[in-house]
């Protein structure tokens, strides 16, 4: 027995001066410990071996038996020691500090003359409601994670298609057939651990609107249908919160600031009515180049930005019109109707 002992403590230190992990020194002693065991089973009673091994194969299998639960035990005790403090994760700092990693993250937005320090720490305290996990709220999405704003909250109720992905950056081919909402928060909090996402996995309703926008400080809107923009307007305007809205079709892209609680038109104002069946077709009826949700929902995170930290000017009675196809862009003033069913006196 002495022997086998020796000749495992050999191994073991032969491995640590090579620089040889712990796991493959351990795998060593295992299967010399194995090899005792087979020859004290296999080998016939007076045998050379088995003699110089112990002579019986009961003791060793205590010894392994013993070797094995406290390995097992010491591997419990780690994970649940790393469950109750994980080493890679940061403490969540207040909402008015930021951790070292914090600031180096943001440091490119400190040194911005416009947002420096008082302007991260807007965006950190800010929340944030996208509704919309699909073309446009993806970019925007990834774009507000990454920027810092404290807490986002996205509502889609629906699930990832393989259509989806020639756009939909924020979705991957492994996340098909998994609820977008939850897609998003998953690769948003990849990209920084240091954002609260906040997902609703269902529709945009009237029984929910006021409640769910009543949390939060800004929206965005990268919805694709008529009835939920109205929703969303008419929400908005009640409760006073800006209305960031974006849209898309085929080459050409346009989104504005909705705010008339600082003087700017609604949505209904420049849209009294929604569009006949057919003259408005949607992405999957008209078609629509990948890239420009990218560069339209993109847009719509900065004048985000521009809200909560007041830096520049906002597209507020304004609508900034992208045109892909040609490589152009324009704005349009916009102006509010005082017989506006949702926002005229």
């Amino acid at each position: 027995m002495l022997l086998v002992l020796i000749l495992a403590a050999g191994l073991w230190g032969i491995g640590y001066l090579a620089g040889v992990s712990r796991t493959a020194r351990l795998a060593s002693v295992a299967v010399l410990l194995l090899g005792v065991i087979t020859a004290q089973l296999v080998l016939p009673d007076g045998h050379p071996l088995r003699a110089a091994t112990g002579g019986s194969a009961a003791m060793w299998l205590i010894l392994g038996g013993f070797a094995v639960l406290v390995l097992v035990y010491g591997r419990v005790l780690k994970a649940l020691r790393n469950r109750a403090t994980p080493a890679t994760q940061e403490p969540a700092m207040p909402s008015d500090q930021f951790s070292e990693t914090e600031l180096e993250r943001y440091a490119r937005h400190i040194v911005l003359r416009e947002l420096g320090g008082p302007g991260q720490k807007k965006m950190k305290q800010a929340r944030v409601l996208v509704i919309g996990a699909g073309g446009l709220g993806a970019p925007a999405l990834q774009y507000l994670a990454a920027a810092g704003v404290g807490t986002i909250g996205v509502i889609d109720d629906d699930e990832v298609e393989n259509a989806n992905l020639q756009r939909q950056v924020i979705h991957r081919d492994a996340d098909i057939g998994m609820p977008k909402v939850f897609s998003a928060q998953q690769a948003m909090q990849e990209q920084n651990p240091n954002v609260i996402v906040l997902p609703y996995h269902r529709r945009l309703t009237d029984e929910i609107a006021a409640d769910l926008f009543a949390d939060f400080d800004l929206i965005l809107d990268g919805t694709d249908n008529f009835d939920t923009r109205y929703l969303a307007n008419r929400t908005a305007v009640a409760l006073g919160k800006p209305l960031i809205s974006g849209a898309l079709s085929q080459w050409e892209g346009q989104l504005s600031v909705f705010d008339p609680a600082h003087g700017a038109p609604c949505y209904q104002c420049i849209f009294p009515e929604a569009p006949a069946p057919g003259l408005a077709p949607s992405c999957a009826e008209a078609g629509v180049i990948g890239p420009l949700p990218g560069v339209v929902g993109s847009m719509m995170a900065v004048e985000a930005i521009k809200v909560i930290t007041g830096a520049g000017q906002a597209l507020r009675g304004e609508m900034l019109i992208y045109d892909a196809l040609y490589g152009e862009s324009r704005k349009i003033t916009l102006s509010r109707r005082a017989d506006c069913p949702i926002c005229g006196k």
